[in-house]
């Protein structure tokens, strides 16, 4: 379908197809769910929960990996290490408050043309197709 479409040439054709493509992924997307559920469920009971497992149906292998990341709990360490009198295994992190930085401009306190040249803009391009009638 792709062969030959210029790139600046829009057709009701070519949105349309755009259309029934994204429905087909997401149909695609929730069937691959939904299997992925049927392997956990047998995973589970024939090696146990979070087990690492693998096996070959016909000429197919599949296998199941285990990854854990591991963090603490941000709040509950804090207090801890607060409570060990630890505070220098506590991080502060520095970061621009922008309701205050907004007020300080609103006020007279910064410069309004120096603080914006220090914005960093993200862009990305996103393309929306939805049929009409």
């Amino acid at each position: 379908m792709t062969e030959g479409i210029r790139e600046s040439y829009l057709s009701e054709e070519l949105l349309e197809r755009y259309v029934l493509l994204i429905k087909q992924s997401k149909a695609a997307k929730e069937e691959m769910d939904k299997i992925k559920q049927v392997f956990h469920s047998y995973f589970d009971e024939q090696t146990g929960v979070n087990c690492k497992a693998e096996v070959t149906v016909g000429d197919y292998f599949i296998q199941r990996q285990i990854r854990i990341s591991e963090s603490y709990d941000e709040a509950r360490t804090v207090q801890y290490l607060e409570e060990e009198n630890l505070k220098e295994c506590i991080q502060l992190v520095k970061r621009p408050d922008e309701q205050k930085i907004d007020a300080a401009i609103q006020l007279g306190l910064l410069n309004d043309k120096k603080i914006n040249e220090l914005k960093v803009s993200k862009s990305t391009q996103a393309i929306s197709v939805k049929k009409i009638k």
